[in-house]
């Protein structure tokens, strides 16, 4: 991974190449890398229509890749036209060529240079690793955003030190009040904890919907991504950071939930003209709660019941889990009433605690009531929920039941697979392994997506030649939080491999999905690096203004190059949005994937285009760390997954000071992982039993690969050690 360091030293040295730091406008690469074995493109653009339509380019016609280490020549490349030479009209408006180095696996750090033009672009990666600084600072962007906590060193780096606690003066989040009785002492809460949502410093129930779900799926998938040692105070406490970050948000949404199973919907200011300073211990106006809502008992019976799920799994965590289990089932029992009798809320938030409006619609409570009976169902095993999803499954929208907007593609096609709602689609695949379900509808849900994978009616599934930047979206969901749409539907062609619909050809959902991730990391028109100030991690033309109340227009937290401070790094911008309706141009009529500007002034609308978001930044890790474990020589698993399609057992899990391995040793590479990634041991055996001896490890989550050393397929267990 390349450094600022290494930058420096190329400027100490004078070296003649240097368009190492100045990266070209018409070469677009990943500024991160890429993974080993991945399919490695970068695209060339020449800009026709748009804002840069005064640039021209027209590549060599070999371009050279070179080693960054030494400018050492690594080869030379032929870029081949995209779609013969055709604009990429209301796209992105460019014509442009790929330009395949896949063949390089040589771990080390790269550039692309055009001998003709010069034109050079970022320093990238190859190898493991690539990604680390980009998921510490993307998963660290919840430190920084985290309520009623002081950002002190050593955990806050120097630039982003708010030392001082915030909101938590008087009348503030530890003694909030009701904000339709503003005067009524005896209603005061502790509803102190939780994440700024996005811009603002106020706090949503129902956005942690689909944020809690993915960040719980980026671990269920992909636990040996994550560790316990991204500088957080929870840090080395034996649970992965991730869940530890997870669970600061769910302790805030506990004081949220009452004994009777309602939730309310929201806290915080109640004028625009409030709570506006900067840093966010400068804020001294009073917050208040709002109402209760059926949406928010939903919102609880889901994510609660989800995460009880998984810290059930977590050592010394059983007793969190229960806690979050009955409340789960508390909010559903609360809810149900509402639902059985069409009586559901729609209209709680009023808008007196400004920003957001927190409700739901006819098409959010379907899809949500049908997923939080899964999440309750694999939480609990009681029927009950199992009887629900068999009586109301076939209202999903994934069978073309859309109540709610007579525009949404699923109102004219049945088996509508799409980035909407992924937090339930997740539930509904997931239903298919849990025991006990009903077969058929097991099947009716593969079916259908199965149906919407094979038939690709938007060509979002699976790689194509669509987008000259790979990573083809629908221009539907090119509007406000584009980015969100990216993690997301990177997200969703990962889901096709996991759950077995890829027809036996993973690689062009792997490559889609990926290259989702290479867009957002400046394979896209603008070159953008659409993470916050990641200079000196990696990025060479980064996010460098979002529209964040703490990193203010005009304050030294405005701009990444040009303020004392700059905005704290790994902030996923919302993205170009062609639906822009403020004046600036850009990103006022531009193409949809140019639609976007460094800017987060308030008269100008910038929160449509750069606003980050907990859920933007959820969806972002989440894909992330899919593309981390390719590397990894892992498939997804599932905290529950056995190793039971061979001749291989694992127990007892959890373990005391041993367990065993028992089965045709020999046949399979056998690896024992921590959870950072790790192999800490690597077992070669002819016998047909082995017994590990754990006493030397400390408590945690561990992985036990297996490969079968003739066809390579690979089954991971997870261990838990107390």
């Amino acid at each position: 991974m390349k450094t600022l360091f290494s930058l420096l030293i190329l400027t100490i040295l004078g070296l003649s190449n240097n368009q190492i730091y100045a990266q070209s406008p018409h070469i677009h690469v990943d500024q991160f890398g890429y993974n080993q074995d991945a399919t490695k493109v970068a695209v060339l653009s020449d800009p026709i229509t748009g804002a840069n339509s005064g640039l021209s380019y027209t590549p060599a016609a070999q371009l050279e890749i070179r080693d960054n280490s030494n400018n050492n020549l690594i080869g030379t490349y032929t870029p081949v036209a995209w779609n013969s030479g055709a604009t990429h009209t209301d796209w992105s408006g460019d014509r442009g060529w790929w330009l395949d180095f896949s063949n390089i696996t040589q771990a080390g750090e790269y550039y692309i240079t055009d001998p003709v033009s010069n034109d050079t672009s970022a320093i990238f990666s190859i190898g493991s690793g690539t990604y680390d600084e980009a998921m510490k600072a993307a998963s660290r962007m919840f430190y920084y955003n985290r309520c009623n906590m002081a950002k002190a060193a050593p955990y806050a780096e120097a630039n982003w030190v708010d030392a001082t606690n915030n909101f938590v003066g008087p009348l503030q989040d530890a003694n909030c009040r009701f904000i339709d009785d503003q005067g009524n002492a005896s209603l005061e809460k502790d509803l102190s904890g939780g994440w700024f949502d996005a811009g603002d410093y106020n706090k949503y129930v129902t956005f942690t919907l689909s944020t809690l779900h993915n960040l719980l799926w980026a671990y269920r998938d992909n636990p040996q991504v994550f560790g316990d040692n991204n500088n957080i105070p929870e840090s080395g406490n034996g649970t992965p950071d991730i869940l530890d970050e997870i669970k600061w948000e769910l302790d805030w949404l506990l004081k949220m939930t009452n004994t009777d199973g309602s939730v309310h919907i929201k806290m915080g200011s109640k004028n625009y003209s409030e709570n506006t300073s900067y840093p966010p211990s400068n804020n001294t106006d009073p917050r208040y709660y709002g109402p209760t809502c059926t949406s928010a008992s939903l919102t609880i019976a889901s994510v609660f019941a989800h995460a009880s799920s998984v810290f059930d799994d977590i050592p010394g965590m059983s007793g969190y889990a229960t806690t979050l289990r009955t409340n789960a089932e508390s909010a559903w029992n609360y809810v149900l009433p509402f639902y059985n009798n069409n009586t559901l809320e729609y209209n709680c938030d009023d808008g007196s605690i400004v920003a957001g409006d927190a409700d739901f619609n006819t098409d959010d409570y379907q899809e949500g009531m049908i997923a939080a009976a899964i999440y309750l169902y694999e939480a609990t095993g009681n029927n009950v929920y199992n009887t629900f999803i068999n009586n109301n499954y076939l209202s999903s929208l994934v069978f073309g039941n859309n109540a709610n907007d007579p525009n949404d593609p699923s109102t004219y096609y049945d088996d509508w697979w799409d980035i909407n709602y992924i937090e339930a689609k997740d539930a509904y695949l997931h239903y298919i392994n849990l025991p006990g379900h009903n077969p058929q509808v097991a099947s009716d849900f593969f079916d259908s997506f199965q149906a919407m994978v094979n038939n690709n009616w938007e060509s979002f599934m699976g790689m194509s030649d669509t987008d000259l930047y790979r990573a083809h979206m629908p221009s539907y969901f090119l509007g406000w939080g584009s980015n969100f749409g990216q993690g997301n539907m990177g997200n969703l062609n990962f889901m096709v491999t996991k759950h077995g619909a890829d027809g036996g050809t993973p690689d062009s959902y792997i490559e889609k999905a990926s290259n989702h991730l290479h867009y957002l990391h400046g394979t896209n028109p603008l070159g953008k690096l659409y993470l916050s100030n990641m200079y000196g991690k990696g990025g060479d033309r980064c996010a460098d203004e979002i529209y964040h109340t703490w990193f203010a227009d005009n304050s030294i937290y405005d701009n990444a190059l040009t303020s004392a401070n700059g905005p704290a790094p790994g902030y996923l911008a919302g993205g170009p949005n062609h639906t822009y309706s403020g004046n600036q141009a850009p990103p006022s009529g531009e193409p949809y994937l140019k639609a976007y500007g460094d800017f987060n002034d308030v008269a100008s609308a910038s929160w449509e285009i750069t606003e980050p978001a907990i859920y933007y930044q959820a969806a972002y890790i989440r894909l992330l760390s899919n593309v981390m474990a390719q590397d990894m020589n892992t498939t997804s698993s599932g905290p529950h997954l056995e190793v039971s399609d061979i001749d291989i057992q694992i127990y007892p899990n959890p373990v005391d000071q041993f367990f065993v391995i028992e089965g045709s040793l020999s046949l399979y590479d056998i690896d024992i992982i921590d959870a950072s990634g790790q192999v800490i041991q690597t077992i070669v055996s002819n016998n047909t039993i082995e017994i590990i001896d754990t006493s030397s490890l400390g408590s945690g989550l561990y992985l036990v690969r297996v490969v079968h050393q003739s066809n390579n397929n690979l089954y991971v267990q997870k261990i838990i050690k107390p």
